[in-house]
């Protein structure tokens, strides 16, 4: 009789036991179960911020859409590299992506320091905007800042090639001020992008500008011409295509000497 309640209990204790065990396994599973969904959830998050605003993002999350808009101002920047099509010709497919992936890794540290959004690559030119998704009073100054600094890499980069008797990076950079449609387009692969004649003269400010030169229009000129620690050096009107005549100006620091 004491052997069959002993047997008893240690039934019931077994049992208790692997209940409880039973129970801290399935807990296990769904503590993991939910950690994987966040860890998911995060890398989904960072990759929607990698290709959109945050403003437009959360929007997108939702309402399904984002609605286009129309912005009264805002400064575009565009660069380009001086004969890239050439040095595209002498260097490997793989030596020209790591130096073209190093010079736009750098502009997007630079654009994020200074609040202003990348909008898109075509090729080699770059092309990035302030005062958006939502505006602000110093998009320009901004900008222009940005510019300058990402002049600045490049130069570092042409003095260390040059020293190596490599191929190296030439740019252009230029700048313009206006209104903009800026919205999202595609329902495969969509992108954030801005549109209307604004973007078209910050084009034409960089064609129409000179190697390693920021080269400004009038209208962002009026925003910055006061800014502390700039200075401009005026070029008169000159003839962008497709544009007519053009005030234009280069920006640097005001311990550079421009050359105009």
């Amino acid at each position: 009789m004491a052997a069959e309640e002993l047997r008893r209990k240690n039934l019931q204790r077994n049992f208790f036991i692997g209940g409880f065990g039973l129970m801290v396994l399935l807990a296990g599973v769904f503590f993991l179960q939910r950690n994987r969904i966040s860890m998911e959830k995060a890398r989904s998050e960072e990759l929607l911020l990698n290709i959109l605003p945050e403003e437009v993002a959360e929007e997108l999350k939702a309402k399904g859409s984002a609605e286009a808009v129309h912005i009264d101002q805002v400064t575009v920047l565009f660069t380009d590299f001086k004969g890239f099509t050439a040095m595209s010709e002498t260097l490997s497919a793989q030596d020209l992506v790591r130096d073209l992936n190093e010079c736009f890794s750098a502009f997007d540290h630079i654009t994020a320091k200074y609040g202003i959004e990348k909008i898109k690559t075509i090729g080699d030119a770059y092309m990035a905007a302030g005062g958006l998704p939502t505006p602000n009073n110093t998009h320009a100054t901004d900008v222009v800042l940005a510019a300058l600094e990402m002049r600045d890499f490049i130069a570092e980069g042409k003095a260390r090639k040059i020293n190596t008797s490599l191929p190296y990076f030439e740019i252009r950079i230029g700048i313009h001020t206006g209104p903009v449609v800026a919205g999202i387009v595609g329902v495969k692969k969509f992108a954030y992008d801005i549109w209307g004649d604004t973007v078209n003269t910050a084009s034409r400010m960089e064609s129409s500008g000179e190697v390693g030169q920021v080269n400004i229009s009038e209208a962002t000129y009026a925003l910055v011409k006061d800014e502390p620690g700039l200075a401009f050096t005026p070029r008169g009107k000159v003839q962008a295509k497709g544009k007519g005549e053009i005030e234009m100006y280069f920006a640097a620091r005001e311990d550079e000497q421009i050359i105009s």
